[in-house]
């Protein structure tokens, strides 16, 4: 990763939901529409912070961050942006059609 100036940090609270598929377990942010695996949780985790860290970067050096976070909900508040909160998560009973 390239070493870039950042001229101001926010701190924020992310929402990252950890889901295990098969063998592998899933880290997915909803409010960024972000996700990666690992073969562990630490892994899956590890690689999470690696992935936040690049896709924050590219927006920095696109000069797009505005843009994009508006676009995913990211609301704008006294010059910091704060992300969607995920208010409830629970699991519902679902009916799917299947193929005769």
């Amino acid at each position: 990763m390239k070493n870039m100036k950042i001229s101001q940090q926010m701190l924020v609270k992310l929402d990252v939901a950890v889901m295990k598929r098969g063998r592998y377990f899933i880290a997915y942010s909803p409010a960024l529409d972000l996700s990666t695996f690992g073969k562990s949780l630490k892994e899956a985790k590890s690689r999470f912070a690696e992935i936040l860290d690049i896709f924050f970067q590219e927006l920095e050096e696109a000069n797009t961050l505005d843009a994009v976070l508006d676009d995913l909900g990211w609301v704008k508040v006294k010059k910091q942006w704060e992300p969607p909160q995920v208010v409830s998560q629970q699991s519902f009973n679902v009916h799917i059609p299947v193929g005769a």
